[in-house]
């Protein structure tokens, strides 16, 4: 169950292309977490009536139709990727979790859930694993880097988790954004389980994290960009929007106004309040944050200006809701056009494709406006 991304515009993970010079408008990116096991899929609660021993045929089928639907430019895995204990052997539930993304040949992060390492893997092996597949650009360790001089990067190492990362994304090629980052997206390891005072508890980010988290949007808010762009970009030159993915939602998840979609389920998360939105506000730069965890809440709902969005249900391993399609989120970011060439993004928008006979599309919104926001 989780999240699907969609960069505008549209090339690689690193650039933002114009899309042929036509649209500034990207394609679906399907990015989710499935659950993925060996064997009998949990079809109870659902209207498709696979066979025993299917191996999630019916989760990969549903990712492959979701790439292909938009000719999506990444994706993102946002925890809970295999089903721990329905797979015996973790690299193979991998493989075919993975497979259908894979074969895309486009991009596509992951960062793990309170589920994964329940397998043969521990956390850092399954993200050293998932860091070598085909067309991953997920990260096992953050890199300190040196905006300005990507030669002098360097591993952190003094920080909790695995699969703590950010990636950039650069501006359409041949605009003069084409080297800087126009998109952040953030990585973080939320956990699995705990024990707190005695009572068993869900994993939680750590200080560590947010320290090295704040420190990377610091930099990227005091990068420099050329002049000639003040006037096209809409949001303030130096401060480019930011969508955050980790696993576990974060307690103020109850909290949350101006809800769209559906709240089905109590929203499960730690018990330890660690500062994550306190720190994300303080930041400024991140629009959304996408979380996965609990399989039948799909919605998107506001808190101190920062939307945080459940992906919904997706794989076919976990629990459902009879009646309810399994779906994944897709995120779309535009970007803006100048006078001389596209400039930053402009807007981020977010829907769910559903997984029924016609893919319904459900619960389209605006998540951050760049024009409004200046």
């Amino acid at each position: 169950m989780d999240c699907v991304i969609d960069l505008s515009g549209c090339g690689s993970i690193h650039h933002l292309s114009n899309g042929g010079g036509k649209s500034n408008r990207g394609r679906e990116q399907w990015s989710v977490s499935v659950h993925w096991g060996i064997g009998e899929q949990n079809f109870k609660d659902s209207e498709v009536g696979l066979s025993k021993g299917s191996k999630g045929m019916e989760s990969g089928m549903y990712v492959q139709i979701g790439v292909g639907l938009g000719e999506g430019v990444g994706s993102v895995w946002a925890g809970d990727n295999i089903f721990g204990t329905s797979s015996p052997d973790a690299a193979e539930s991998m493989f075919e979790a993975f497979g259908p993304v894979m074969e895309s040949r486009l991009p596509w992060a992951a960062v793990l859930g309170n589920h994964d390492q329940e397998s043969t893997m521990t956390r850092v092996e399954l993200m050293s694993f998932i860091s070598l597949m085909d067309y991953s650009v997920s990260q096992t360790n953050p890199l300190a880097e040196e905006t300005s001089d990507p030669a002098k990067e360097s591993l952190v190492r003094d920080i909790d988790g695995f699969g703590n990362y950010n990636l950039r994304v650069w501006g359409a090629s041949g605009s003069h954004l084409a080297n800087h980052s126009v998109l952040n997206l953030y990585f973080l390891d939320s956990g699995d389980r705990a024990i707190v005072g005695g009572v068993r508890t869900y994993g939680w980010i750590k200080e560590s994290q947010l320290r090295w988290l704040h420190g990377v949007s610091k930099a990227f808010q005091g990068q420099n960009l050329d002049n000639e762009q003040s006037v096209d970009v809409p949001s303030p030159p130096g401060t480019p929007p930011a969508l955050t993915f980790f696993h576990i939602p974060i307690p103020e998840i109850h909290q949350v106004k101006g809800i769209v979609g559906q709240y089905q389920e109590y929203a499960a998360c730690s018990s330890v309040n660690s500062g994550v939105l306190k720190t994300l506000v303080s930041m400024g730069d991140v629009k959304a944050v996408f979380t996965g965890h609990d399989h039948t809440n799909d919605f998107c709902g506001n808190l101190d200006g920062i939307w945080f969005c459940y992906g919904g249900g997706f794989g076919y391993h976990g629990y459902g809701r009879a009646g309810w399609p399994r779906r994944a989120r897709v995120i779309l970011a535009e970007l803006g056009k100048g006078e001389k060439s596209w400039v930053g993004v402009e807007n981020i928008k977010t829907w769910k494709r559903l997984d029924d006979k016609k893919l319904s599309k459900i619960d389209e919104q605006i998540l951050w406006d760049g024009h409004s926001s200046r």
